[in-house]
């Protein structure tokens, strides 16, 4: 596998078009939830995507079940996306796309502060540390907002909660990637571990919390679960994959910084969502967090 330093055009068109139906997809599945309960559109999206995948590596000829010591932490990677999903789903049941995406988004500041406990090349300098701090501290800022803001459903409180802790088991997940050998394996056989285990796992949750059963759907909303099935859990999560094992992660990052802005923009289009000054200002500083992570020390003269 050829690692670039650098990103090409290539590279930067495929992570725009990710980005852009990132922050679309938060906004379409809150806007089909009035139809299909959350978790039984995430059981239903990534068991169709299990099934793309394992068409995709029958004709491409990749070996999904070949014994290569990867089966213990690919399923705990698998069980860590299930978890993370789960709160998403049920997060968008009480606040909004955009502010769920908000707090989905502070993956890679988990990243920062547990990934040089267990790679002392990860170790951040200062400026990285002050643009953590940062990041951490707008979005805290977000979340104080609620104690004071009237919100429709009350409880917001467990919607913030919820996407919180989804940012964090996605940043931990990132972190179980880099830190194994998980990242030596194809990514077609390391995004199988995800969207399997979470295609068994999650109708049973679905099940677990009462949710209603139906295949009596609108053409909408038949259309939203199969761009959430094809373009989200089955493309863009593989090209992701595809992504991180070809370039630099630090600084694919900071274009996955794009998807809560794209997010703001269909909330407020579609949905009618309001653009709050202190979301606007959590953004910022979220963004803002993350370019001083990533940023390159000045070379020395």
């Amino acid at each position: 596998m050829t690692r670039r330093e650098h990103l090409d055009s290539l590279a930067i068109s495929l992570l725009l078009a990710c980005c852009l139906f990132w922050g679309f997809q938060q906004v379409l599945v809150k806007a089909t939830l009035s139809e299909v309960p959350p978790l039984l559109q995430a059981a239903v999206r990534f068991a169709g995507a299990t099934v793309l995948l394992w068409l995709w590596c029958q004709r491409r000829g990749v070996a999904l079940f070949a014994r290569d010591g990867s089966l213990w932490p690919g399923l705990l990677a698998g069980a860590l996306f299930c978890a993370e999903f789960i709160g998403i789903y049920l997060g968008l049941q009480h606040i909004s796309a955009s502010r769920l995406t908000v707090f989905l988004y502070t993956a890679p500041f988990w990243v920062a502060g547990v990934l040089p406990l267990l790679v002392a090349s990860e170790r951040l300098r200062a400026p990285q540390w002050l643009g953590l701090a940062l990041a951490f501290a707008a979005v805290v800022y977000a979340v104080s907002d609620g104690l004071s803001a009237r919100h429709d459903d009350p409880l917001w409180w467990l919607g913030d909660a919820l996407a919180l802790s989804a940012g964090a088991l996605w940043g931990l997940t990132t972190v179980l990637i880099r830190s194994t050998g998980l990242v030596t394996i194809r990514a077609e056989k390391l995004l199988f571990y995800q969207v399997a285990l979470s295609a068994v796992v999650l109708p049973f949750a679905s099940w677990q919390i009462g949710e209603v059963w139906s295949l009596a759907w609108s053409g909408f909303a038949w259309l939203s679960i199969g761009l959430q099935t094809v373009v989200g859990a089955f493309a863009s999560y593989l090209t992701w994959m595809w992504l991180l094992g070809r370039y630099p992660a630090t600084k694919l990052s900071v274009f996955v910084f794009l998807t809560p802005i794209f997010a703001l923009l269909f909330g407020t289009l579609w949905l009618g969502e309001p653009i709050t000054a202190d979301l606007l200002v959590a953004l910022v500083g979220v963004s803002a967090g993350i370019v001083l992570v990533n940023r390159k020390p000045a070379a020395k003269a």
